[in-house]
């Protein structure tokens, strides 16, 4: 089944939803990046809330969403945009942890409870537009709740979850979300049932596995009479690394760190963080950086 995203305006107009399925997307990471079963939830989980923050844009808006706690994983970063690439890594991908009270993957444990969600938003403007929040748990949903209210001031719902195979830790079975956002002028009777719902949904990635799709996603959560589909996008880990822009950036490094890299390695090679693709470059290469570099 193919990865994609949905949106929705629903409760004629009171609320606005998105749910994905990022299944193919998080499993390329998973495979590209190597990462153990907490860090493969973890990234997982923060690709998915990426996705629906990138489909909120339209046109080139993009946006890079960094997660800095305290626990064993590090740093995770994601770039999504609004046609719903996503890319990302985390910075200590072999990480694995004991079940949590639940038994259930700890994100908690490898994500931390103390840091900040950051999302950088270019709108195509002269500056960045940057929101920050603390975490406030490291299961991640929760933070992105956080960030929609206090950043976004948008009452939220956000759900995130990524199934990996108890006997194949390299395997995905599973990865997705929700999104819901409360409209100026909701009823307490809509927020009611609304808060009801995700009271009773099962976890979104065992859905997907089971073979829901996102449209059924959300008519759980909103009951389909309540449910109007906007919108339909496909989405999908792509990174847009280059040998070409790895060779730009290099000029930038001045003539002697150049000259260095021949005389050190006979080479250079570049490896993209995002994607983990790499690239090599001869001494013939890296000359003419170096005369790049001179004009």
């Amino acid at each position: 089944m193919e990865d994609y995203l949905v949106k929705a305006l629903c409760y004629n107009g009171e609320i606005r939803a998105m749910a994905v399925r990022s299944t193919n997307a998080v499993a390329e990471a998973q495979q590209r990046h190597d990462t153990w079963r907490a860090a493969t939830a973890a990234l997982g989980r923060t690709m998915s809330a990426s996705l629906m923050l990138g489909a909120m844009h339209k046109n080139d808006e993009k946006l890079t969403v960094k997660i800095q706690g305290n626990g064993p994983v590090g740093a995770i970063v994601i770039d999504a945009d609004a046609k719903g690439n996503v890319k990302g890594y985390v910075k200590n991908p072999q990480v694995n942890l004991p079940a949590n009270a639940l038994g259930k993957i700890d994100v908690r444990g490898a994500v931390g409870t103390e840091g900040t969600l950051t999302v950088i938003k270019d709108l195509g403007l002269k500056e960045p537009f940057t929101g920050q929040v603390p975490l406030v748990s490291g299961e991640l949903a929760e933070d992105f709740t956080y960030y929609l209210a206090n950043s976004e001031q948008v009452p939220s719902a956000v759900g995130l979850s990524v199934l990996v195979d108890n006997e194949n830790e390299d395997q995905v079975k599973a990865a997705g979300g929700f999104m819901i956002q409360v409209m100026p002028g909701a009823s307490e009777a809509t927020i009611a049932d609304i808060e009801k719902r995700i009271a009773d949904i099962p976890m979104v990635s065992k859905l997907l596995d089971a073979g829901e799709t996102p449209e059924n996603i959300l008519y759980r959560l909103l009951g389909e009479e309540n449910v109007k589909i906007l919108e339909t996008m496909p989405v999908q880990f792509y990174c847009n690394c280059s040998k070409g822009r790895f060779a730009s950036a290099m000029v930038t490094l001045g003539e002697s760190e150049l000259e260095q890299m021949i005389k050190e390695d006979d080479g250079a090679e570049a490896v993209c963080h995002f994607c983990g693709e790499k690239y090599f470059y001869s001494v013939a290469e890296l000359t003419e950086l170096i005369e790049q570099a001179k004009n």
